[in-house]
């Protein structure tokens, strides 16, 4: 039965229209990969929770911010600005959503602040960090298959191999809940790119990353488009070089109605857990803080590393109908590189997260934004 079932899913898909299967290639889609995950699910091999001793961290494992103005913090602030001034340091935002709540436009080219888009910010930022250490970190942004035109198209001539790139994220097709190929209703495969874990694999692939380490690179961070208050911070890459960590994870107290990632102890390792992975036995309400999406890596063990990544099985209503589909989240690299977790802060000019999911809340904090983006340099300070 599974083998007549892998054989119909791999025709299936080589019976695809040849416009989808090139799409599909320029992404680095394998169908092994996915005839492998149907298999899996099929078999009911799979599980979205994680299994072992899930403790809160310790208080040694949660790392403050020095206080501004103290020798530690200047101490920091020249361990980062020196690696700026070297260009050691590199940017990766992760470009590839649209803003479905927001009219379902590409959200880097939604209006943000002045008039100016999230994308225009991040340019103003890099520049900014440019003429402040007199070094342009390189600015690499990952678009996926629904934004990666309109991105391009946008930025033009802009674009430059080392300074400003795009690399793309995967994609892969949805199935049906008896794990064959999902089909819309006008007859055509319904594709979806499988989660922000492909960063990963994605700027590798794309040869940005061991181009930026041979150039010399030692830091890279990466952040969500929409949270502006993720950037190249000298204090923050300060911490990370003298750590000697591979990762630093940044995470925020938590306020009523947060989601997302939080830092736990699995059996005795440290590492980052969605909710969804979670088992009932461990209330996460317990866990005081979560992750903001942005970690700092040391890139030359982020380019070395190779990992079989953990993919989850997802459910998505599609015209009305449940689909599945595969993805993989980026925080798992906690689970393979020495991670460090350091307490930032989410309110004022130094919030580290600052997301805008939707019209409502772009308005809401407004004044809060513009407030950051002149702090940040990406408008002028008036």
């Amino acid at each position: 039965m599974t083998e007549s079932a892998d054989l119909d899913l791999k025709q299936a898909l080589k019976e695809l229209p040849p416009e989808h299967q090139a799409t599909l290639t320029a992404h680095g889609f394998s169908p092994e990969w996915l005839i492998e995950q149907a298999r899996l699910s099929r078999g009911r091999r799979r599980t979205n929770t994680v299994s072992g001793t899930i403790e809160p961290l310790s208080g040694n494992d949660l790392l403050e911010l020095p206080e501004r103005g103290t020798a530690r913090h200047q101490e920091l602030f020249e361990r980062g600005a020196e690696a700026l001034r070297s260009g050691e340091c590199a940017m990766a935002v992760l470009a590839g959503g649209m803003a479905t709540r927001m009219g379902g436009i590409i959200k880097a080219l939604v209006p943000a602040a002045y008039g100016r888009t999230f994308l225009d910010l991040r340019l103003e930022e890099q520049a900014s960090l440019g003429r402040t250490f007199g070094k342009t970190p390189p600015l690499f942004l990952m678009t996926s298959h629904a934004t990666h035109s309109g991105i391009e198209e946008t930025l033009g001539r802009a674009l430059k191999e080392r300074e400003l790139a795009l690399f793309r994220q995967g994609l892969s097709v949805r199935l049906t809940e008896s794990f064959e190929l999902f089909q819309t209703e006008s007859g055509e495969p319904s594709l979806h790119a499988p989660g922000h874990g492909d960063f990963v694999d994605c700027l590798r692939r794309s040869e940005l990353l061991h181009r930026f380490v041979d150039a010399g690179g030692k830091y890279l961070l990466a952040t969500n488009l929409d949270n502006l208050g993720g950037g190249l911070d000298p204090v923050l890459i300060g911490m990370h070089l003298e750590s000697e960590c591979a990762v630093t994870c940044e995470v925020v107290d938590k306020e009523d109605g947060d989601r997302g990632g939080i830092p736990v102890r699995l059996d005795g390792q440290p590492v980052v857990l969605e909710e969804f992975r979670i088992p009932e036995s461990f209330d996460p309400s317990t866990v005081s803080v979560f992750s903001v999406n942005t970690f700092g890596f040391d890139a030359q063990k982020l380019a070395d590393l190779d990992t079989d990544w953990t993919f989850f099985e997802v459910k998505k209503n599609v015209e009305g109908r449940t689909a599945i589909q595969y993805e993989r989240l980026i925080n798992e690299v906690t689970f393979h590189l020495e991670t460090q977790y350091v307490r930032v802060p989410r309110a004022g000019v130094e919030s580290r997260f600052f997301p805008v999911k939707d019209h409502d809340e772009l308005r809401r904090r407004q004044q809060d934004i513009e407030a950051l983006a002149k702090a940040r340099g990406m408008v002028e300070a008036t």
